[in-house]
């Protein structure tokens, strides 16, 4: 008879290491042990289900990064919940959409990201239970309060709950998407910390940084990983390129994961600044999100040595490839070889290419997703079943390592972070002084791109100056910051099909012409 796999938890930490800790916050060295991670989540689901959420039911945390993240997110995930992270920087109205689109009952806030947002939900037409953490928000009842009130024992029925992380839907509307929940016990399924294992040697003996939001996909999902296979999360409150390297240095970190500007502003510190850190701990430095640039992964390959890996995957996480530094260095450009799933490259007629020929990329594997109440945008993920998209170009090389050759259709991506413009289009096609619009990336030395409008004029409007400072206060009135352009540019026509059609590509490519990348 087979045995069964052994089950990996913080509370399996827990019974060997209750002191250690498994979540440090840099620079100030405030800290979570295995126990007191543990003793929170227990009491946590249990708090749930006192508010009457059973598994597969669903909450949504609007945290800054901070020492409880991982303790609040296991809490959800021993109580068989889906959870929902979202994004701080969003406006209240954003965030009211999400909370509503996923049918969250409870939503948890904080004191800095209460204003605003407690009155947004509160005005609903089904609003949620409104809790908050750390410091007191008036009106508030604090989570920590309920959950103190709960016995520290695991629930009899504890089954693995599962992230519910938002990208974008066709319509701008931002999308969820939603997992299968497998029922299994707890502590059953640590995909990315096998991966991890697989990738980067990451361990129960790791020291693991994360310097960007936990409300990303990857802070979200391996930080949940490391701390589930024992290991230590460091988290950064915010990035900031001295503190990441200080942040190693204190406290030993061995693994760590990154965005390339992050790279970008790490590679521009003053050489004495670098100088003062000892990074001789660093056996691992993680990328994805975004293209790096050559010219600086090779910088930071001089920099740091041969400990550089790169993954490719999607938060629908059907498939995944990677490569490290030898391999890129022997396949310049690539993203990697498949490590989970099998890369597919089909034309339009859904036909697999042969080496060498550009193609959608899919991932066949035994996992599946939906994009939340969008049926039509989750068949449109799938050329057959077991057979997925995020709607990615590239191909594959004689070794089977993937190369990228366009991203999805419009979207861009800036310091690491997908941007998608229809939502700024939309709003500013509203604008009475605007008659078209096109929002693309741009190129940006620091960002990778940046977001820049292109509009043409209403007949009876004055482009210039005047207007490009309106159109900007109008957008970041109605939408997060990092979702608007930054710039404005005016011209007499956009290229469209006689259909209608916007060829955004023909902007981009006006602007991308001749970019070469540079530190």
């Amino acid at each position: 008879m087979t045995a069964a796999p052994a089950l990996r938890y913080p509370g399996v930490t827990r019974l060997e290491h209750p002191d250690k800790p498994a979540v440090i916050m840099a620079p100030t060295g405030e800290r979570m042990t295995f126990a007191q991670l543990d003793d929170f989540a227990m009491r946590s689901a249990r708090a749930w289900r006192g508010l009457g959420l059973g598994p597969g039911e669903h909450v949504a945390f609007v945290l800054e990064n901070r020492l409880e993240c991982p303790a609040v997110q296991w809490g959800a995930h021993y109580a068989g919940l889906y959870y929902t992270f979202i994004a701080v920087r969003l406006t209240p109205e954003e965030v009211a959409y999400i909370v509503s689109d996923c049918g969250a009952r409870v939503v948890i806030v904080t004191g800095a990201t209460a204003p605003g947002v407690v009155e947004r939900l509160a005005a609903a037409d089904r609003p949620p239970v409104i809790l908050s953490l750390g410091e007191p928000v008036p009106g508030l009842d604090r989570f920590e309060d309920l959950v103190a009130e709960q016995p520290a024992e695991p629930l009899a029925d504890a089954t693995e709950g599962a992230d519910m992380l938002y990208s974008s839907g066709t319509t701008g509307r931002p999308k969820g998407v939603k997992p299968t929940l497998t029922g299994m016990p707890l502590g059953s399924n640590l995909l990315i910390a096998d991966l991890g294992r697989l990738m980067a040697g990451l361990d129960a003996d790791s020291v693991y940084l994360s310097p960007a939001p936990y409300y990303h996909a990857a802070p979200c999902k391996w930080s949940h990983a490391v701390t589930g296979a024992g290991a230590t999360v460091v988290l950064l409150e915010r990035f900031d390129a001295e503190q990441a390297l200080r942040a190693i240095h204190d406290h030993g970190v061995t693994h760590s994961q990154w965005v390339p500007t992050m790279f970008l502003r790490m590679l521009r510190l003053p050489g004495e600044v670098k100088g003062r850190y000892r990074l001789d701990t660093h056996r691992a430095a993680i990328h994805a999100a975004a293209p790096c640039p050559p010219v600086v992964k090779r910088a930071m390959i001089e920099w740091w040595g041969p400990i550089l890996h790169e993954y490719y995957a999607g938060t629908e996480a059907t498939g995944m490839t990677h490569c490290d530094t030898e391999q890129w260095l022997a396949h310049a450009g690539t993203v990697g070889h498949a490590i989970l799933g099998v890369v597919r490259i089909l034309d339009d007629d859904l036909r697999e290419l042969p080496v060498g020929a550009e193609g959608q990329i899919y991932f066949e594997s035994d996992r599946s997703f939906e994009y939340h109440q969008d049926a039509e945008k989750t068949a449109a993920a799938y050329a057959r079943p077991g057979v997925a998209t995020i709607g990615d170009v590239g191909h594959l090389d004689d070794d089977g390592f993937l190369y990228l050759t366009d991203r999805r259709i419009n979207m861009i991506i800036s310091g690491g972070v997908n941007i998608y413009p229809q939502e700024a289009e939309n709003l500013l096609v509203t604008h009475p002084a605007v008659d078209d619009v096109a929002v693309i990336g741009v190129p940006n030395e620091e960002w990778g791109e940046e977001v820049r409008a292109v509009v043409v004029a209403a007949p009876e409007a004055e482009a210039g100056e005047a207007l490009e400072r309106e159109l900007l206060a109008f957008c970041r009135e109605h939408l997060s910051a990092i979702k608007c352009p930054r710039r404005v540019d005016f011209r007499d026509s956009l290229p469209r099909e006689p259909t209608g059609k916007l060829l955004k590509r023909k902007l981009r490519d006006e602007y991308w012409a001749g970019h070469e990348s540079r530190l």
